[in-house]
């Protein structure tokens, strides 16, 4: 028997869009998000017990994907784009029923919200309004493997770039938002299959704007203006 799946919960990150985001949970840990849950689900004795586990499962949907028809093989970016595996080899978010899975740390449950419980996590790989589907307990005795092999990914274990801001570009962002900013920019948010050092992203992080280029393992902050500021140069420009 089929059931139909709805959304239980609505994290609220500072990822307004896909890119920025990072490829797996843990890799920025000093993130934090807030899932909110909907009204019918807003009761606190379906968290109750919870505050005893560090970290949680999110079982989520990719709501910022467009999932066509079912493909059996993609393209990690790990491998560089152009190395086809099956999409069952990989967490791509184009999958038949495009469910993501992320394990993150429960910091705290916020019950000062009249009443309805907030769960407060660190180091979720989501984009801003996802929608949550199931939330599970973190059980280290049985979900921890340290023997484990994680295939082609291992050779990326431990990467990271050198993020250089000699030009103070990152004091505009909110002291307590820093930190996790240099996280995700060091573990690298472009696309892997992008090399052109000269070539410059954008990304949207807690209401800014952060441009960069990569050459050569080093990150080069170029700018952070605040979303109404980029608006009002926009407007500016278009009126000369």
């Amino acid at each position: 028997m089929n059931k139909v799946i709805r959304p239980i919960a609505r994290i609220k990150t500072d990822f307004p869009d896909k890119f920025g985001v990072p490829r797996q949970s843990g890799l920025a840990p000093e993130l934090r998000g807030e899932i909110v849950f909907e009204p019918e689900y807003r009761r606190i004795e379906a968290v109750r017990g919870l505050e005893g586990f560090s970290h949680v499962w999110l079982v989520w949907g990719f709501s910022l994907t467009d999932n066509e028809q079912f493909r059996p093989t993609v393209r990690p970016p790990r491998l560089g784009g152009n190395e086809r595996v099956g999409v069952f080899a990989t967490r791509s978010p184009y999958r038949p029923n495009g469910l993501g899975l992320s394990s993150v740390r429960l910091i705290s449950i916020d019950y000062g919200r009249r009443g309805a419980p907030v769960l407060i996590v660190g180091g979720a790989d989501l984009a801003d309004g996802t929608p949550i589907y199931d939330i599970k307990p973190y059980l280290p005795a049985f979900d921890s493997h340290p023997d484990a092999n994680g295939s082609f990914s291992d050779e990326y274990a431990g990467y990271s770039l050198k993020v250089n801001d000699e030009r103070r570009a990152l004091s505009a962002i909110p002291e307590e938002k820093r930190a996790a900013l240099y996280g995700v920019l060091s573990s690298d948010p472009r696309p892997s299959y992008q090399i052109d050092p000269e070539r410059i992203y954008g990304m949207r992080y807690a209401g800014y704007e952060i441009k960069f280029r990569v050459a050569d393992g080093i990150l080069y902050v170029l700018s952070a203006k605040a979303d109404g500021q980029i608006s009002n140069e926009t407007s500016s420009s278009r009126s000369q």
